[in-house]
């Protein structure tokens, strides 16, 4: 009887001890320890929501704490501070692990995801800001700002995430990004910010239901030796109704196409000068080996500009984001 009380309390000791584990990663020559927390709304796990799950990460933590997520819709905001680097989130798949609130009223404040700290990785989760998504018709809510997600801090990566919006999706404020087979939804401006970032082989889907013609980025570029811009490469572009590329929201804006496919709702003149109309020359708006029905580039803005292979080269290989291996270092 003592050895089985014995072996009962052993085992319990093991299933707490798994859930709190601290796990090793091999990178490189190195084992980085990071410990795992899990997250489920039924209870079963160590905490109920997602933003409890962050907020039991220290302050100025040094390892890889890895918060994987059950399956379902958590109806919360998620915040992860300045001094919370090193965080994994860790969703079923982009269709199952769902985040949703619907915040408006100030830009600032209205993301559903906020992420401040560097070292930050997403995979297979969404966030979605419900307030023109998906009811982007509903006359109690006419469009404006309302963002799923606002990411500022530097060295994050997002694979095989969603962000769902209407307008301004996803603010890529700044620092270096790497989105990995994303879906981006939305119908203007729902790419935009200041960032340096590649967008790998995701899907750009535009709502043209809710306003036609729209805008797919909004880059915040602001100086001429600024190293930010937005890379988009072997994406789809795809949806209803009619869309621009892109328009400036700095006056050095920078976005660029690469092997990317267009559909048929890509607009003729392909790009918009919006606010630095007689300043065009600045703007730095590419395409380059794009296909589809709205590839056609005859009857593209004349200031588009062409790179030639060597500068083409800086942007679409991977040093434009990383060039010290920080990706490599990553456990994801």
């Amino acid at each position: 009887m003592a050895f089985l009380r014995w072996y009962f309390c052993a085992c319990i000791a093991l299933i707490l001890g798994l859930a709190n584990a601290q796990f090793y990663k091999q990178v490189g020559n190195k084992k980085l320890p990071y410990q795992t927390f899990t997250v489920d709304q039924s209870g079963n796990a160590n905490f109920s929501t997602i933003q409890s799950a962050i907020d039991a990460v220290p302050s100025n933590n040094k390892y890889w704490t890895c918060i994987r997520i059950k399956a379902g819709t958590y109806r919360e905001k998620l915040l992860i501070p300045y001094d919370k680097p090193y965080i994994i989130l860790k969703g079923v798949a982009k269709t199952k692990t769902l985040v949703e609130w619907g915040d408006h009223d100030n830009l600032a404040q209205s993301p559903t995801f906020t992420s401040q700290a560097d070292h930050i990785v997403a995979k297979s989760i969404s966030f979605r800001n419900t307030y023109n998504n998906p009811d982007w018709n509903n006359p109690k809510s006419p469009r404006q700002a309302a963002v799923a997600a606002m990411i500022s801090g530097d060295k994050s990566v997002f694979n095989r995430c969603g962000f769902y919006g209407l307008q301004d999706t996803l603010w890529d404020v700044q620092g270096r990004h790497y989105f990995n087979k994303c879906t981006i939804q939305g119908a203007v401006d729902f790419i935009f910010g200041a960032g340096q970032s590649i967008y790998e082989k995701c899907s750009i889907s535009f709502l043209g239901q809710a306003v036609d013609p729209g805008y797919i980025t909004a880059q915040g570029r602001s100086g001429p030796y600024d190293s930010n811009g937005f890379v988009f490469k072997e994406c789809i572009v795809h949806g209803t109704g009619s869309t621009f590329l892109g328009r400036p929201w700095r006056g050095y804006s920078r976005v660029i196409f690469y092997n990317s496919n267009f559909t048929h709702i890509v607009e003729p003149e392909g790009w918009n000068a919006w606010g630095s109309v007689g300043f065009e020359k600045q703007l730095t708006f590419v395409e380059h080996g794009c296909y589809g029905p709205g590839a056609e580039t005859s009857k593209r803005v004349p200031w588009m500009k062409t790179l030639n292979s060597t500068d083409l080269e800086q942007f679409t290989n991977i040093s434009f984001i990383d060039n010290e291996g920080w990706l490599n270092a990553q456990p994801f």
